[in-house]
């Protein structure tokens, strides 16, 4: 327990007093300001800006990832031949370091990129884009390149959920006559319901805390397209010298954390309860 609160809850309280000051990280000298740099962030565009991105991706993230998940988690609980080998290809993006997997496709989607040499191979030159350099796609690729690395880590929970069914049930189903969707809906799901909230939950508190992806891939451009909470704490914090404001900044990604995780936990297990 000492060394729990050495560790966290001593850096952390210290944490919480300089987002009420104006340290600029390196003068040991410095002012308490009390509530400026939480009410400058009402009139900060950019910071308002960021909490829109982070919730957005967050969002974005969670609904396709899971619902790609589910799919191939379905598809490879089938008794194809192959199954074993698509589960490996399918999850093995998920064991790469993050970093990595950004700075590939930052390769792959740059404006020399493989993409765009593919499409103009294919005939579709018309449709080469500046993936990352334009502001109206570039959020929407780094949803691509996360949902791509983690898709098959939301695949094994809900592939573990799946196995965890008897066969039984389906079979008196299929007997019943009960259809697949039906059969998935009022059988299936009801007993996902534990792997559902697990990926929920870890898709959600993920996409807000989202930051190597985004640095790696775009650096928060261009402009400030991309820019999220985490992001934005990075560069007001090593690039602006503005260490209370990115602290305070901090402190509200905890806040957004802290509540979209409890309210999200509260719904998903009363779901979970009345499914059971």
């Amino acid at each position: 327990m000492s060394l729990f609160a050495f560790v966290v809850l001593v850096p952390s309280a210290r944490g919480v007093y300089y987002a009420f000051t104006d340290w600029d990280g390196l003068d040991p000298d410095f002012a308490l300001i009390g509530l400026r740099n939480f009410t400058d962030m009402t009139n900060d565009a950019d910071a308002l800006r960021a909490v829109w991105h982070t919730l957005l991706i967050a969002v974005a993230i969670t609904v396709i990832q899971n619902g790609i998940g589910l799919l191939l988690a379905l598809g490879v609980n089938s008794m194809i031949k192959t199954r074993n080998v698509l589960r490996v290809l399918l999850f093995a993006p998920a064991v790469v370091t993050p970093i990595v997997t950004a700075y590939l496709w930052r390769n792959l989607l740059g404006p020399d990129g493989a993409v765009n040499s593919l499409l103009g191979a294919v005939g579709l030159g018309g449709w080469r884009q500046d993936w990352l350099g334009d502001p109206g796609l570039a959020l929407w690729m780094v949803v691509l390149v996360v949902v791509w690395q983690f898709a098959g880590y939301s695949m094994v929970i809900f592939l573990a959920g799946l196995q965890s069914i008897p066969r039984e049930i389906y079979e008196a189903a299929a007997i019943d006559g009960t259809g697949a969707v039906r059969r998935f809906w009022s059988i299936v799901r009801p007993l996902l319901a534990p792997a559902i909230t697990i990926n929920l939950m870890l898709s959600i508190i993920g996409g807000i805390k989202l930051f190597d992806q985004v640095y790696a891939l775009t650096g928060g451009g261009p402009g400030h397209a991309t820019d999220t909470i985490s992001t934005l704490i990075y560069k007001d914090a090593f690039t602006l010298g503005e260490f209370g404001y990115s602290i305070a900044l901090a402190v509200v990604l905890t806040v957004i954390v802290a509540v979209v995780s409890a309210g999200q936990y509260a719904v998903l297990n009363r779901s979970e309860r009345a499914a059971s």
